[in-house]
Parts: C-alpha cells; structure tokens; sequence
C-alpha cells in the first residue's frame, strides 16, 4: 500500500477503512457490546460529525474510534494511519521529528502519536503463547542498548540499558528491559516465556547453566573464544545477535537517545516488526493493518506516558 493511497490523504476514506477493519461485519457498540444491526442507527444531521452511529439499547453515541488508542484524539484519522503505515514498514523505526516533519503535525503532537501507536505493536502474552515448543529451539542473549562515548560531549562512557531477548529460531521475538542482568533476575522472565519443552541456546555466561536444566536440551557457545556455532551450525545464537543489530541500529541511528522509562515500549516497536517481518510471509499492508487492531480496547493517556519526561 502507497502513501498515495486516499486513506491517507481523505478522512473520510481513512474512516471508512478503519471501520472495515474494526467492524468487518457491521458497527457495534463498544460501550455495551450490541452489534445488532436493527438497534444500531447511523446519526446524519447536519450538526453531526461523519461516521456518528447511536446504540438504540444503550442509548450511547460511538464512532470507530471510540475503545481505542485514537479516542477524543484530535489529530485526523488518515494521519493516524499514515504514521502506522511509516512506523511498521521503516525496517529500524522513524523518530518523532521525522514524523512532525512528514506529516505536519506538532513535535509534541507526533512524539506522543509514536508512542500510542507503539502501544498498539504491544504484544499479549495471553493469546501470542510461549515462544518454542517441543522440537523447536529458543536463543537467549542479553544487549545493552544506549549511546556511544565518542557522541558525547565530554566523551564519558554512555548510560547503557540491558535488554533481555528470546529469539525462536524461524519465529518470534521477546524482548524485555531488566534493571541489571542476574540469574535472579531473568530466570522469571526466561521460564514465563519459553517453553520449557524447547531447546535452550545461550552464550557460555555463568548465569544459564542451571537454568538450562530446566529445558530439554541446553546449547551453549563460547563467544569470548571466537567460538560463533557448534555442531554443524546447530548451535548458536547468532539469530538474536541478528535482532540485536537491528535494535541497535535503530536506536543509535534513528532515535539516538531512548529514556529507560520508555525502553519497554521501543522494544515493543522492534519486537513487533519482527514478529510481522516479510520472511514470515506478512506483508508492509497486513503489517500495518494488524497494528491498527491492535489500538482496540487500549488507552494511554499524556500524563500517564509523559510521567518520566519525553523520551
């Protein structure tokens, strides 16, 4: 799908999209839940903005957006689905100046934009399921994400933030920011995410040896021995160190400077494109558009994002 594309450019196209989307097989009210075409009735007065429906059984007006990220925003909808068509589809990200730019918005407004649509990349735990399963092998790794001293001004080493990441090989990605990287503190995350009917593959750190007892098989190479796969390329971690360039390209090259309060969300970002990646057979569109279902039932409101500052 092309930026040319009247949804977005039209409003009203964009609405029409979006309720084809959320509502494939009528309106439903999501105040009460009634999808009863017969109870629901489209308001056309002249005093009443497009796309305005009344639930006959609740009496509550709705629009499409109502229920999801883009409730009570004043930015147009063709906007809204402009900037989730560039975020999910720039292979590393694009940073809110370069949407204020693109789309003619305010920097406040486009920073806030990213990070509700980056809400709606979040995944569930609950319906995605573990990662791995009997047969198939999980990577372990842990980065740390942040700066370089050679861009700062005093040339001090950069802060840096660890992220934990589980890689299924030929699948998805979890990605998880942790306050220091101690077995106490990714054994919960690791069995709470991987299967432990899974194959675990990890560097030779001394804080995976026990925790690799736990799963059918554990692999390990010796990284700090110029030791990349073991047994005929079997065993290796070489597809998180994959997603960790990319994560880390996008962070130094396009964001440049991420605030740990709203690491979790940029990792959401990330972790989403590649849970969506072409050579999953998604495409930029589907991509896009299951983003875009992803607004439903969610909230996120400035005070609440911007309690830690703007990232």
């Amino acid at each position: 799908m092309k930026l040319t594309d009247p949804i977005y450019t039209d409003e009203n196209k964009a609405r029409e999209h979006l309720e084809s989307l959320h509502w494939p097989h009528g309106p439903n009210c999501p105040h009460c839940g009634n999808a009863n075409p017969d109870r629901i009735t489209k308001l056309q007065g002249k005093s009443t903005r497009p796309g305005v429906y009344k639930c006959k059984e609740c009496r509550k007006p709705f629009s499409v957006t109502v229920g999801t990220l883009m409730e009570r925003s004043h930015i147009k909808i063709n906007v809204w689905l402009a900037a989730m068509h560039l975020l999910t589809s720039s292979k590393k990200g694009m940073s809110a100046h370069q949407m204020h730019r693109m789309l003619g918005i305010t920097y406040e407004s486009a920073w806030f934009l990213c990070h509700r649509l980056r809400e709606a990349m979040r995944d569930d735990p609950k319906s995605s399921g573990p990662l791995g399963g009997k047969n198939k092998v999980v990577e372990a790794d842990e980065a740390y994400v942040g700066g370089k001293a050679k861009n700062r001004a005093h040339r001090e080493p950069a802060p840096k933030k660890a992220v934990l990441s589980l890689v299924e090989r030929d699948g998805r990605v979890a990605s998880f920011h942790v306050a220091n990287v101690t077995a106490a503190t990714l054994r919960p995350i690791i069995v709470t995410t991987a299967d432990r009917a899974s194959a675990l593959m990890t560097d030779e750190s001394t804080l995976y040896p026990r925790l690799g007892k736990e799963y059918a098989s554990h692999g390990t190479v010796n990284h700090s021995a110029n030791e990349y796969a073991r047994l005929g390329g079997f065993m290796h971690i070489n597809t998180a160190e994959n997603f960790f360039s990319i994560l880390k390209r996008g962070i130094n090259g396009v964001y440049h400077q991420v605030s740990e309060a709203h690491l979790h969300r940029y990792l959401a970002e990330f972790d989403y494109r590649y849970n969506n990646r072409i050579g999953l057979g998604v495409t930029d569109t589907e991509r896009c558009e299951r983003a875009i279902k992803g607004m439903v039932g969610k909230r996120l409101t400035y005070r609440r994002i911007d309690e830690a500052g703007h990232a």
